[in-house]
């Protein structure tokens, strides 16, 4: 597509919040943080910081006009800290100067006395002191205590997983411009415009019809800038006291110590198989790290909550899920949104069961996989599903049992270095667990020279959803995709837009533009039979820009179209609204259809460990993934490829590390992510055949995190070549470093 945004990035022509000239009296704003990850403030001096030069001003909760607060479900995060302070790095002060490094040194001058508290870092232990956001969660489907007795093994043990870190592109940043008429134009790298929108101004204690929110693309996301505004409603509120243009930008080592990560959990676990490895039951407390506010956490864990039995049927299930208020900066959305956790759980107990057991890991898994008619934890029934035929097209393509018994004849033949294999199966839901933000709008203008303009609130972030949305409106238009232009997210032109998460970006928006583009055409139809003394619209379409009739080409070109229908007063702008029909959760008995559909697929990933140094090479993965009707094989291919990267990732080298007083200890010089080196040399993918989706605009499937879960199969095969050697340690806690591998092999 011309001027799409994949070809301006190649170009270098793409503009960033960086990109966009300043004007001359342009302020720099820097938040002054708290140095504890507990206390309550006891003196707060910010005048010698006020007085020093180049400093505009120094803000404080005093100064904050409307609501002091950007909680994002729960109302307990401050905007600037009053009193009590809940973690490293929580905001204090803004201090704004006439240049950055102004701005860095007047914070040095603030003095902050602090009453330190104990803090809490565990979650269990916070678990234990009561110390949790919202309440717990329980989900029973059948009665496991009943059928534990009748199963013939009960296998029970713990496991963890670890937090990563976004590492976007592009930092956390915004730019606010006060325009005429008392109001504000906000520039943001920011997923939610709606949510932002509210918190600037609630905060400003001004009508949301005085700020303008505009997001052109942004650098990268993964979740990490849906929900903790700060950093956007910081300059806003800035530039509206100051009536100056405000920007706030984060460095890479502030943004990695103050800003949210994925969450890290402790799960306690407990299955039950018969003699045959049917799973009969299966128990799961889920400990949430969620940090000293909520932030998104409770939707977190309620994701892992509806996907803890993952891809597998299973009769009996008791589901316990906690968010534990923890003394680290409030963790935050990251692609999976709480569904890699599940299944990590899961896929940790079955390879438990298998060891204790002595079944056959694939065939517990591939007996179990969900199938039609099945019925999930919260009572939702299943229909086309594509669990077990991703499953069978993955063995048809690579051999499963001979690819796993050529792993163990390598072993036979080499005590250096081992080799082991592992599956992976898929079975994400689609759509926003909290039904109202499952809504979007569009508008669509068609201009006298036949160009078409789409405004929606999807934003993006280098995940391609401008360019679908902009294949949507040329194909429901009939017209060539040229033609189509994208406008900038702006909620101007549409307001209270739901953030850009969830895979649900195309899928919402695009079934918006949909409905805009066709009603569009409808009326273009019915003023076109009249130049053709025609009496049913159903004769006309639009094909490749030009008017057919009965199906035979007229020579009426789209352009001609418009400019006769404009001349005719027919109205070419059109707004429409989408609402995904049928989802529910009940929130008491946790039961409902809290997703439109499932994206389903499988995975083998072969790895080699090196036994005396504890490092390892992805060999290789193969990859059965299911995308519907596809909008753009090549755009979702290239998702595929970059969730599946992600987490490999965090399933092996991404570690994170606190210091005992809570500081972050990692920062952008030793947090390591996969880079081309570390992506297997065999990396196929293959998108499922045949397959589609009728709860999705052009019957399309999301593709943005499904297959990230594809990645956790790399933890597991590091795993099965470790057992290969020894069994005598218990199984390591995600990610599975080389330093771990090392460790339980020589430690």
């Amino acid at each position: 597509m011309k001027n799409t945004d994949m070809k301006m990035h190649v170009r270098g022509r793409s503009l960033f919040i960086d990109d966009i000239p300043t004007p001359a009296n342009l302020l720099h704003a820097v938040l002054f943080t708290s140095p504890v990850a507990k206390g309550t403030i006891k003196r707060l001096d910010v005048a010698a910081a006020r007085k020093a030069k180049n400093v505009a001003a120094v803000f404080t909760h005093l100064d904050v006009p409307g609501k002091n607060q950007i909680g994002h479900i729960i109302e307990d995060q401050p905007f600037l800290a009053e009193d009590e302070l809940m973690y490293i790095g929580q905001p204090i002060a803004l201090v704004v100067a006439e240049t950055r490094r102004a701005a860095r040194a007047a914070c040095k001058l603030i003095e902050l006395e602090v009453e330190p508290g104990e803090p809490v870092f565990d979650p269990r232990e916070a678990y234990r002191r009561g110390l949790i956001h919202g309440k717990k969660r329980i989900q029973v489907s059948g009665d496991t205590e009943q059928a534990f007795k009748e199963c013939r093994h009960v296998i029970e043990g713990s496991t963890a997983s670890g937090p990563q870190e976004h590492y976007y592109f592009e930092t956390h940043r915004a730019l606010a411009l006060p325009v005429e008429d008392d109001t504000l134009k906000v520039i943001a790298s920011s997923q939610s415009p709606g949510a932002y929108h509210h918190h600037i101004a609630e905060i400003l204690d001004i009508p949301q019809h005085k700020i303008e929110l505009e997001i052109r693309r942004m650098g990268g996301a993964f979740g990490g800038k849906e929900s903790t505004a700060v950093w956007v409603v910081a300059p806003a509120f800035a530039a509206r006291l100051l009536d100056r243009p405000v920007k706030l930008i984060l460095d890479r080592n502030d943004d990695i110590a103050t800003s949210g990560k994925r969450h890290a959990y402790v799960f306690d676990y407990k299955i039950g198989l018969d003699a045959e490895g049917h799973i009969l039951a299966y128990e799961v407390d889920f400990y949430q790290q969620a940090g000293g506010c909520a932030d998104i956490s409770l939707p977190v864990l309620g994701r892992s909550f509806l996907h803890s039995t993952s891809a597998y049927n299973i009769p009996n299930v008791k589901i316990t899920a906690v968010s534990c208020k923890t003394n680290v900066p409030p963790n935050n959305a990251f692609r999976g949104f709480g569904v890699p956790q599940a299944v990590f759980s899961m896929e940790a107990a079955l390879f438990h069961a298998a060891e204790e057991t002595g079944l056959d890991l694939e065939e517990i898994k591939f007996k179990n996989l969900l199938r039609d008619g099945d019925t999930l934890p919260y009572g939702m029934r299943l229909e086309q599903t594509d669990g077990v035929r991703c499953w069978e097209t993955l063995d048809k393509r690579v051999d499963i049992k001979k690819k796993l018994e050529e792993c163990e004849q390598f072993n036979r033949e080499h005590d250096d270095r081992k080799r082991a294999a592992a599956v992976q199966p898929v079975c994400f839901g689609i759509s926003f667990t909290q039904t109202t933000l499952n809504q979007a709008g569009c508008l669509v203008n068609i201009y006298l020279d036949g160009s078409v303009a789409v405004s929606t609130g999807a934003v993006e972030m280098g995940q391609g959803v401008y360019s679908k949305i902009a294949l949507i409106a040329a194909d429901a238009l009939g017209i060539p995709n040229h033609r189509v232009r994208m406008e900038a997210t702006n909620t101007t032109r549409v307001p209270n837009a739901s953030p850009t998460s969830a895979s649900t970006g195309a899928d919402l928006n695009g079934m918006a533009t949909q409905y805009a583009c066709r009603e569009l055409v409808e009326r273009l139809k019915a003023f076109a039979i009249t130049r053709f003394k025609h009496d049913n619209p159903r004769d006309i379409s639009i094909q490749d820009g030009e008017v057919h009739l009965m199906s035979a080409r007229t020579g009426y070109t789209w352009e001609e179209l418009i400019r006769d229908a404009y001349s005719a007063r027919v109205d070419l702008s059109c707004h429409a609204f989408y609402a995904t029909p049928g989802v529910y959760l009940d929130p008491v008995k946790e039961k409902g259809r809290p997703y439109a559909y499932y994206a389903y697929g499988a995975s083998l990933t072969e790895v080699e460990v090196d036994c005396l140094r504890g490092t390892y090479e992805i060999l290789g993965i193969d990859i059965v993934h299911d995308v519907g009707k596809s909008l753009s094989p090549e755009i979702d291919r290239g998702q595929i490829e970059g969730g599946v990267i992600q987490g490999i990732g965090w399933a092996t080298i991404e570690q994170i590390r606190y210091g005992d007083d809570g500081r972050m200890l990692t920062a952008v010089n030793s947090y390591k992510i996969p880079d081309l080196k570390f992506v297997p040399k065999r990396f196929n993918i293959h998108i499922l055949e045949n397959a589609s989706n009728p709860y999705a605009v052009c019957n399309s499937k999301a593709v943005g995190e499904p297959p990230y879960i594809h990645g956790i199969g790399s933890y597991f095969a590091i795993l099965r070549a470790l057992r290969s050697v020894r069994k005598d340690k218990p199984a390591p806690s995600l990610p599975l470093t080389p330093e771990k591998v090392f460790m339980y092999l020589h430690g």
